[in-house]
């Protein structure tokens, strides 16, 4: 690297100036102090952890995106975490290990070794929020309602949200029995909703029968509509589908009632998270972005690892794009401008609207000042040997 190359930064990662860092720090405080009203205490993780940790449970999915190092004082392999929820389930089982429901809540940079998509950095800003304890419904519901909730506090115009359930196709694939390969190409196919190859993997199921089932399944997505289809379909599938759909159903009607703003889809050829995620899935999405905004679901015993598994769900957000889809403004022009005076009395001043004001006072050798180009719409000013606050001419 060359002199006139010391500024540069890699490929994905960059500085955040203003006015993009303070709107992001605001609506990182909205957001947490949202989670945080529905009862989910903040913790902070640390920025780097064991590998074994960060692989735990979700974290396998995870191997790719993480960047790897040496510790220099155990000589183990340590990682720059890539998601937080494994950080939180940590937490939860091995530190905390409270009886009954735990709430947990966080927000912090995540490092990926890789760009999620072509428009994404590798330094996202993640927040989450995590449920631990409860297997219920009810759960799942209050941590989609929550999410919602962040999203409007975000001042998304509006909001898609797709609903799935794992737990169907994890029930279809063990009744069909299939070969471990043949597992493999029709997950491959089904997560890429490749219907001809479906077909062609396929085609020999007789109808009625669990293969059957899975060929039919990646052609089934849409509105509240395809729910039916799904139970027509799916027919004398196991209880354990018939449970699922039922799931999907009662929180599609709590949803409708509760959120008539929030389109609903369902896609059940979602397996996003196939490897860790038990239940209920869901994204959310806003217009003109193609990739979801939010994410997560249902993770049972993710904590097993640590030597406690526990029900838990979940969802996280990446602030910096919903900053940038909201079109969240910045702060409203209101800084005071104050003269690099050293008198006592404007020190006083300046030290009480401070309180409840942004005052930026000159500095003496400060001389290309120009409180306008600043922010500033007022002005310190002395008159009759008192400071007062004037519109600034």
């Amino acid at each position: 690297m060359t002199d006139s190359d010391r500024w540069l930064l890699p490929d994905g990662v960059e500085d955040i100036l203003p006015p993009l860092a303070g709107q992001i720090e605001s609506l990182r405080r909205n957001v947490m102090d949202t989670c945080q009203r529905w009862g989910y205490q903040l913790v902070i993780p640390p920025l780097i952890e064991y590998l074994e940790s960060l692989f735990t449970g979700t974290g396998h999915d995870l191997a790719l995106q993480t960047f790897k190092l040496t510790d220099q004082l155990t000589g183990r392999m340590m990682g720059v975490r890539a998601d937080m929820t494994p950080q939180a389930a940590r937490i939860d089982a091995h530190t905390l290990r409270e009886d009954g429901v735990t709430r947990l809540c966080y927000a912090g940079h995540v490092l990926h070794t890789r760009p999620q998509h072509m428009l994404a950095g590798r330094t996202p800003i993640q927040a989450g929020c995590e449920l631990f304890g409860s297997a219920s419904e009810a759960a799942d519901r209050e941590i989609i309602s929550l999410m919602l909730e962040v999203l409007k506090v975000s001042g998304l115009p509006t909001v898609h949200l797709d609903l799935a359930h794992v737990g169907i196709y994890q029930a279809l694939v063990r009744e069909a029995e299939l070969t471990r390969d043949a597992e493999s190409a029709i997950f491959d196919a089904m997560g890429r909703k490749s219907v001809p190859e479906l077909d062609a993997l396929l085609g020999d199921c007789a109808e009625g029968t669990p293969g059957a089932r899975l060929r039919a399944l990646a052609r089934i997505s849409g509105g509240r509509e395809s729910l039916d289809e799904a139970r027509a379909t799916l027919k004398g599938a196991s209880a354990e589908v018939a449970d699922a759909l039922g799931q999907l159903e009662r929180t599609a009607d709590m949803l409708v009632s509760a959120y008539p703003e929030v389109s609903l889809g369902f896609d059940f050829c979602e397996l996003r998270g196939y490897n860790y995620h038990t239940g209920l899935v869901f994204s959310a999405y806003a217009r003109g972005h193609g990739e979801s905004v939010a994410k997560g679901g249902r993770y049972d015993f993710i904590g097993q690892d640590f030597g406690r598994a526990r029900p838990a769900t979940g969802f996280s957000v990446d602030i910096r794009a919903l900053v940038a889809l909201a079109g969240i403004p910045g702060p409203p022009p209101g800084i005071i401008w104050a003269p690099a005076d050293r008198d006592p009395a404007l020190a006083v001043v300046i030290s009480g609207l401070r309180l409840t004001e942004i005052v930026v006072q000159g500095l003496p050798d400060d001389r290309s000042a120009d409180p306008r180009a600043r922010g500033c719409d007022r002005e310190l000013v002395k008159q009759d040997g008192q400071w007062v606050v004037q519109t600034l001419k």
